[in-house]
Formats: C-alpha cells, structure tokens, sequence
C-alpha cells in the first residue's frame, strides 16, 4: 500500500497512458495480422500476440534495417495462428439480477416501519 501513496498523481496518468500504448500496440499488430493473411482480426488472441510480441522483441531490437521487415513479416505470421474460437450465441443481458431475501421488501419509509414495529 505503501507504493500507491507514494506515486503522484502524474505517475499514476503516464503509467495508464502506458498500458493504453501497450495495448493499442497489440491491437494494431493484431489488426495488421489478421487483415495481411486473411484471418479476422477479433478472433485473434491478444494474450497469445502479448507473449509472441514479447518473444521477438529481443531479435527485433538487435536486427539491422535490412532484417526488420522479415522478421515482422514471421511475427505477423505467427500471430495468426492463435485463434480464440468462435463462440456463437455468447451474448448475456446487462441486468442485475435480484437475489431472493427471507424479508419483504420494505415500501414504506423507515420511520413509519418502526412506528409500525413498536406498537405491535
């Protein structure tokens, strides 16, 4: 708990505009994938493009220029064969559902309900 009083207010922004570049990051080479070899871009796994992502960081970074193309090409490649299946028919409500109580409901105001209870 310690670690969360001692971040500023600034800390905190630039580390949620972090995570929003990472994730955008993702996203964008997922979308880059999907629509370069034909796979819908949705059914692609972002968990699965985070680790193949994290896995060709260090050859990305030590790569010449001439290099850099291929090896985002075969990560390209790779990221498309990890698909999340499709899941047809998995739309739930928005709704809250109410849990059974062993009391009623109370519609009256407070006040009156304890009158009610005191003179009984």
């Amino acid at each position: 708990m310690d670690i969360l009083r001692s971040k500023t207010p600034e800390m905190v922004r630039k580390e949620i505009y972090a995570y929003f570049l990472a994730y955008n990051l993702l996203r964008s080479l997922m979308w880059e994938a999907g629509n370069a070899y034909g796979v819908p871009p949705l059914r692609l796994s972002l968990q699965g493009t985070r680790n193949h992502f994290n896995n060709f960081i260090k050859d990305l970074s030590k790569a010449s220029n001439t290099k850099i193309p291929k090896i985002y090409c075969s990560l390209l490649k790779i990221i498309i064969h990890k698909l999340v299946p499709s899941r047809p028919g998995r739309v739930e409500p928005r709704k809250v559902k109410r849990r059974p109580k062993a009391f009623p409901y109370m519609q009256e105001p407070r006040k009156l309900a304890r009158k009610k209870l005191m003179t009984v």
